[in-house]
């Protein structure tokens, strides 16, 4: 029987070197790999505790897979993360990002905050005490 083991996001950017500066300094994750190792980024890989995600320059991804020639940076998604001490990494990152929703209860009982990264990507961080 198949077991489905994690999920990874490969997000399509316009410039992976600041999609990087922009989850290290601003949010707290660590770069694991990129492609290449130095210079200009086509792809980087980056995780912060279990959560890990990549990002791919806009042409290389479009290369890679034709049937997103059309298909523009940025979506219309929210990536879902769930955190463990929302309110110290809300406090933490809060003033070096665009908050678009403040820390909230939802009518579910979760805590909640959502930002959008610097390539229009909405991030929101739930913890359920």
């Amino acid at each position: 029987m198949t077991t489905l083991k994690s999920l990874t996001p490969n997000i399509m950017v316009k410039s992976v070197n600041k999609t990087l500066d922009y989850y290290t300094h601003k949010l707290g994750f660590k770069i694991i790999d990129t492609n290449p190792e130095q210079g200009e980024y086509d792809w980087g890989y980056v995780m912060l505790d279990q959560v890990g995600l990549m990002f791919q320059e806009e042409n290389s991804l479009k290369n890679e897979y034709k049937e997103l020639e059309s298909m523009t940076v940025g979506a219309a998604l929210t990536l879902y993360i769930r955190v463990k001490n929302i309110h110290h990494y809300y406090n933490q990152i809060s003033k070096k990002v665009t908050v678009v929703k403040p820390i909230n209860k939802t009518f579910y009982g979760t805590h909640e905050f959502a930002i959008i990264d610097n390539n229009g990507i909405n991030l929101t961080f739930s913890e359920t005490p």
